[in-house]
């Protein structure tokens, strides 16, 4: 019979109880509540407190209790014009680099005839990828033949350009191209700009170039080569005793004086035309009409030459948003054609900046990095969204929960049943006020009496 000492039976009955009363592991079901662990972020939406038409006086570095005015010097004029970096909403933290960079603020080359000013990424480090020129030529007024070693893409703001171009097999293309209207040239391909008669103030355009490095400045010039040659009467086979090409600049033309072409005809060649057109006409394809705007979206598969430069097209009603969403792998370059916008932009690690926009400014939001563009102005918003890409591409923030299992979400954001089923799965793209304008019209209506 086996005898069990008194201590050794009680130590026994002890770890019988523990066992017995041990929890049981916590299955998926039972996972806490996010509130739990973390506080809930805020729902304020964080309006401007002022905007480009307020009084001067407006804008001071202030949000609810925080902040303070400012003693020293200071530049109302740009505090008008980005109430949100003065005054952060209160979602914004860490550090962004400067996604804004107006084309006023660029140095303009002012020539007989016109002006060019650009963007590179010596003016906006963040701009890695993408540059642009801003180009005005009078009517007649030309932009010299040249090249360059990136492809260029343009979309004409005003006025009618005449384009022309040679290809490396000796076909030629000549068009006109109009305001909304895009054109593409490979790197390379030598081409030509002038502004035509049909506006009296000639042609106003936008260049984009695959490479934030680009200069204009290192332009290859017909006339800054010819300029520096020795053999330019042997390679075109004319005596020497002639005055044929005894008249070329000394140095580069850039942008002169000229007559307005009468036609869009190309000289015959041999070898005929380019296979493809170098234009589109943007401005003749229907918009998408969307919930709280519309969307055009042209890339490779529409405007078949244009293989490195991607393009939507997009307008945005007053209050509405062009939803939240990123694009995977290419950097956005954005360019403000009209209204009022605010974009915040999240960086990861808790980095996220607020940024405001109008007419004639550029953004540029890295590839991956969450974004919106809201409208906060009482007119239509307008604006470009160009990518270094052959195909445009976006993932939807709303469209990706609402394709995720519902559980997840849940577990995610706390959400319900209801909220979760309203989820678009289709991309919406640009999305309508919220039909509760109450707090954006007081909002409105005190920046109108600033």
């Amino acid at each position: 019979m086996c005898l069990i000492r008194a201590p050794t039976l009680l130590a026994l009955l002890t770890f019988s109880r523990v066992a017995i009363q041990a929890p049981i592991s916590p299955s998926s079901t039972s996972a806490p509540d996010p509130a739990s662990t973390v506080p809930y972020a805020t729902t304020d939406p964080n309006y401007p407190l002022w905007g480009p038409d307020s009084s001067p006086s407006e804008p001071k570095p202030m949000r609810s209790s925080l902040g303070s005015s400012v003693l020293g010097p200071d530049n109302p004029q740009m505090n008008l014009q980005n109430p949100d970096l003065l005054a952060p909403p209160t979602t914004d933290n860490g550090q962004i680099g400067n996604a804004k960079w107006p084309f006023s603020f660029s140095s303009n080359r002012i020539q007989t005839g016109g002006w060019a000013r650009q963007q590179n990424v010596k003016m906006m480090p963040i701009a890695k990828n993408i540059a642009g020129v801003n180009m005005r030529l009078e009517a007649g007024a030309i932009r010299e033949l040249h090249w360059h070693k990136t492809s260029e893409w343009a979309y004409v703001l005003k006025g009618t350009t005449q384009v022309t171009a040679v290809d490396q097999e000796g076909r030629n293309f000549v068009a006109n191209v109009k305001p909304g209207d895009l054109w593409f040239f490979p790197a390379g391909i030598p081409h030509s700009l002038q502004a035509t008669g049909d506006d009296p103030e000639g042609s106003e355009f936008l260049l984009i170039f695959p490479d934030g490095n680009f200069s204009e400045d290192e332009t290859f010039l017909l006339t800054d080569w010819l300029a520096h040659l020795l053999v330019i009467r042997k390679n075109f086979q004319v005596d020497e005793d002639s005055d044929a090409f005894s008249h070329i600049p000394a140095r580069e033309l850039y942008i002169f004086p000229g007559t307005a072409p009468e036609n869009a005809d190309a000289p015959s060649s041999p070898q005929g035309q380019v296979p493809e057109p170098y234009t589109y006409a943007l401005s003749k394809v229907p918009a998408t009409p969307l919930a709280g705007g519309s969307v055009k979206i042209v890339d490779s598969k529409t405007f078949g030459v244009s293989t490195s430069i991607a393009v939507a097209e997009v307008t945005v009603e007053p209050g509405a948003l062009r939803e939240l969403h990123w694009h995977p792998t290419m950097d956005e370059w954005s360019f403000f054609l009209e209204g009022q916008a605010r974009v915040t932009i999240f960086a990861s690690q808790g980095n996220a900046r607020t940024f405001n926009f109008q007419g004639g400014d550029i953004g540029y939001i890295p590839a991956s990095m969450g974004h919106y563009v809201e409208n906060t102005g009482d007119t239509p918003l307008k604006f470009l969204e160009i990518f270094n890409s052959d195909v445009f591409q976006d993932v939807s923030l709303s469209q990706w929960l609402a394709l995720t299992p519902p559980a997840l979400v849940k577990a995610h954001l706390g959400l319900d049943d209801k909220t979760v089923s309203k989820l678009n799965k289709k991309k919406a793209v640009v999305v309508a006020p919220l039909k509760d304008k109450k707090d954006r019209f007081e909002w409105m209506m005190k920046l109108q009496d600033q």
